[in-house]
């Protein structure tokens, strides 16, 4: 699926940490089953070799921190500045078993800003994943986002990104999600996305139908910023990472962090 349509909106923008009211009430409705998909397939296996701890970067409504519970038996991380997204995180949690939930912290800011909050994210993991999260941020905020992963790593630890757009669009494109029945409602919604300058424009259309027809509709705008994977690969490099070899997988790019 192209990855400009792909995207939920990124929970680690600074400027817009609540921003994602609307989406966060039809998001787990109308994706959360592609996504939970995707999340196995591209971060399980790293997952499960986890020896130390598991951080989730940007864990919106939880997708990777829940299949982080199950795949390991270590600590998990999920940093995630969006109250809209971080309430169906808390909810979720809520519902695990207790020795499920003890496995778990959540951190209500930006990574970038953990550490002077207190929330001790030094050296505590040796797995990170950056998922659905990175297209979302402004270049500079991009950029600051990997010196913070550096220092919640330890050196050997590997890094998981999915990766932002090569480029913008050429045209709009417009992609419309599954619809789901909630007892007597439908709930539907498509994105449209458009370049605009050097940034992606992405609208998240929703809305509700019932036995008379439209009941709500909502609309929600974010915008992307893409990078070609050589470029991504160099920021990160400046971090102290290196890419691993036989990784090749299009949407995802996984480095290891060689030096503090």
């Amino acid at each position: 699926m192209n990855a400009v349509l792909d995207m939920r909106p990124s929970p680690a923008h600074a400027e817009e940490l609540d921003a994602y009211a609307v989406s966060a009430e039809f998001y787990d409705v109308l994706q959360a089953d592609s996504d939970a998909a995707r999340v196995r397939r591209w971060y399980g296996a790293a997952v499960r070799r986890a020896r130390l701890g598991v951080l989730d970067v940007g864990a919106g409504t939880g997708r990777v921190t829940l299949m982080s519970l199950v795949e390991s038996r270590v600590p998990v991380h999920a940093v995630e500045p969006s109250r809209a997204m971080r309430s169906p995180l808390m909810t979720r949690l809520a519902a695990l078993p207790a020795g499920l939930r003890a496995r778990v912290t959540v951190h209500p800011h930006r990574l970038d800003e953990a550490g002077p909050h207190g929330a001790g994210l030094g050296g505590v993991a040796d797995v990170a994943v950056c998922h659905n999260t990175v297209a979302c941020l402004h270049p500079e905020s991009r950029r600051a986002l990997w010196p913070a992963v550096a220092g919640a790593l330890v050196p050997g630890g590997v890094l998981l990104v999915q990766l932002p757009p090569a480029r913008l669009p050429y045209r709009e494109t417009t992609h419309d999600l599954p619809a789901q029945w909630i007892g007597r409602h439908e709930y539907g919604g498509r994105v449209v996305a458009s370049a605009d300058g050097d940034r992606i424009r992405t609208r998240f259309d929703y809305w509700v139908r019932g036995e008379g027809g439209v009941l709500r509709e909502h609309h929600e705008t974010f915008w992307m910023w893409p990078a070609a994977r050589g470029r991504v690969i160099g920021e990160l490099a400046s971090a102290g990472f290196a890419p691993l070899p036989g990784r090749t997988d299009p949407a995802v790019l996984a480095v290891r962090l060689v030096r503090g």
